[in-house]
């Protein structure tokens, strides 16, 4: 049985120049039968980022979800595929936060190995009621996003 004490913690990712550095690695599951990573799995790199940063910044999505607050959708993607990763790549996907909306937030995200860009999206969350419609954001969240946007890093 695990002791907690040494459980080392999952990676979450840094804030650095106001923008949130998540690492990942690329493992055989995430690969198709060429060996590359499948198309998809981009996406869900990025969502991971997302969250993570997210969290780091003191949004806590969960809590505002089970209080039948709201809940952040995305609304658009735009997403480019320039080079593909293969299995044990290291790689960092970056977000930066690239406008803030009353109901709506724009983050844009780069999936790196290195120095060369692999995979770019920008994506529009934007913040629904329990029912599904669109809302404004909490003002403490839009605050967070401005500062981002503003190029202030957040610390936890």
């Amino acid at each position: 049985m695990p002791v907690p004490d040494l459980m080392p913690a999952p990676a979450t990712g840094r804030f650095a120049a106001a923008a949130h550095h998540f690492p990942l690695r690329i493992y055989f599951e995430d690969t198709d039968l060429s060996g590359l990573v499948y198309h998809a799995n981009y996406l869900r790199y990025m969502e991971r980022a997302r969250s993570d940063m997210l969290r780091i910044a003191g949004i806590d999505q969960r809590a505002n979800h089970e209080g039948g607050a709201g809940v952040y959708a995305v609304t658009d993607l735009n997403i480019r595929y320039r080079r593909p990763a293969r299995l044990d790549d290291d790689l960092l996907v970056v977000s930066r936060v690239a406008d803030v909306r009353a109901a709506s937030c724009v983050i844009h995200q780069s999936v790196m190995r290195g120095e060369e860009e692999l995979t770019n999206a920008t994506v529009t969350v934007a913040w629904l009621t329990a029912q599904g419609r669109p809302q404004r954001q909490p003002k403490a969240w839009t605050d967070i996003f401005n500062r981002l946007l503003q190029g202030e890093d957040i610390h936890p």
